[in-house]
């Protein structure tokens, strides 16, 4: 992506535990794990949502983005090419 792009994510109108939503953390995070940027640290109810990571100022590289909540954890890979 150059210089932004947009994260899409969905939490199920039902979770293991049984209740609509969930507390929702999504985190940017270089190659040494060094914390990037965090975009979203709230409670959101079930839906779709779409959250956009503006890099600009970030060198080109790989980062990665954790999607946390209270029954998942999901780590992906982004290729910032300038």
């Amino acid at each position: 992506f150059n210089p932004s792009t947009k994260i899409k994510y969905t939490i199920p109108s039902v979770t293991l535990s049984e209740v609509e939503g969930s507390l929702v953390s999504l985190k940017i995070y270089d190659v040494l794990g060094n914390e990037i940027a965090t975009l979203v640290n709230e409670d959101k109810p079930a839906g779709s949502y779409e959250v956009e990571f503006d890099a600009t100022g970030l060198p080109s590289g790989v980062y990665f983005y954790r999607i946390q909540t209270d029954n998942f954890t999901s780590t992906k890979k982004l290729l910032l090419l300038k």
